[in-house]
């Protein structure tokens, strides 16, 4: 394997600058599901290269219960380095693991809280709140469909609002604000957001893709709830008026109209042209050699994994004793 068995360590690097390129040019829709996809086959390339580094580092170990013939000289030759690396990727494959799992459960907890408080309200698609804090978040299905008062409405996305935030907003900026809830509830942006928070988790070096596809994801609500209403300055004014007032949302997979990022950028998006429609970006321009760039790094990232971990189980395989 050589060196090559470190590349997809590295390789989230060249997404870097598709990020930035994807949220200026790209139309949100196309930039949320394409920086969500090179994240994740990121994170889980370099999800395996640990795994496999790490393979050689527990084999060091005295009284780890992997066979003995996996310390040999030949499969400790696969790794540069085996002995400081092998041994590095142990607590790194762990915090990893940690990070991920701690990530689930909260999600999981915090939208079990939010639809246990809804679970006596009437079930409707919207749920206003009698609460004296401005926020408005959409909350996706939940995965428990019961008869309880948790089942209750869980099998389905509400859009939550405060009287508060709805006593600031004018008609049609409520209209507006309802247009966006309903967009993220209908396109699932709460995966997108989970899907890159999860990959950041696992690489640090994907973290700009997971703030990139939380501006993107909002920036596809805004255009939906744009095309909606009919009203870009509508919509803009309502961003503003509910960042000005809101707190935010609970948590950064659930999508709401005030979420935490680059507002102004948002509202000045708003009041231009709405974007072209791309499925893929044009070859011969700045945004189409990034995006290609990156589509060859995440390429070459899971060829790289695919081959390291396809020589090393042959390597463990002819070096497992009969």
């Amino acid at each position: 394997m050589g060196v090559f068995v470190f590349l997809p360590l590295i390789l989230p690097l060249t997404a870097w600058p598709v990020a930035r390129l994807a949220e200026q040019h790209l139309h949100p829709r196309t930039a949320t599901r394409l920086l969500t996809v090179l994240a994740v086959v990121l994170a889980l390339c370099s999800t395996v290269c640990l795994a496999l580094v790490m393979v050689v580092g527990t084999a060091q170990l005295p009284g780890n219960p992997l066979p003995d013939g996996w310390s040999d000289p030949e499969v400790r030759a696969a790794v540069p380095y085996d002995e400081i690396v092998g041994k590095a990727a142990i607590p790194a494959l762990c915090a990893v693991v940690v990070a991920c799992a701690r990530t689930m459960r909260r999600h999981g907890r915090v939208r079990r809280r939010a639809h246990l408080a809804l679970a006596g309200l009437r079930g409707t698609e919207v749920a206003v709140l009698p609460d004296a804090v401005p926020y408005a978040y959409a909350l996706p299905p939940g995965g428990r469909r019961g008869g309880g008062l948790a089942g209750r409405g869980a099998g389905r996305g509400r859009v939550v609002v405060t009287t508060a935030l709805l006593d600031r907003l004018g008609p049609a900026e409520r209209r507006a604000l309802f247009a966006h809830e309903r967009a993220h509830l209908a396109a699932r942006h709460d995966r997108f957001l989970l899907a890159a928070q999860l990959a950041a988790r696992a690489n640090p070096f994907l973290r700009p893709l997971r703030t990139a596809v939380a501006y993107t994801a909002e920036r596809w609500a805004d255009e939906e709830a744009a095309r909606t209403i009919g009203s870009r300055r509508t919509v803009a004014r309502a961003i503003g008026t509910a960042a000005l007032v809101s707190r935010g949302t609970p948590l950064p997979t659930l999508a709401g109209l005030a979420a935490p990022g680059p507002v102004p950028r948002r509202v000045a998006a708003l009041l231009g042209p709405a974007p072209a429609v791309h499925d893929w970006p044009p070859v011969f321009t700045a945004v189409g050699l990034a995006a290609w760039g990156a589509a060859a790094g995440t390429a070459v990232s899971a060829m790289s994994s695919a081959n390291a971990a396809v020589t090393m189980v042959l390597i463990l395989h002819a070096a497992t004793p009969l």
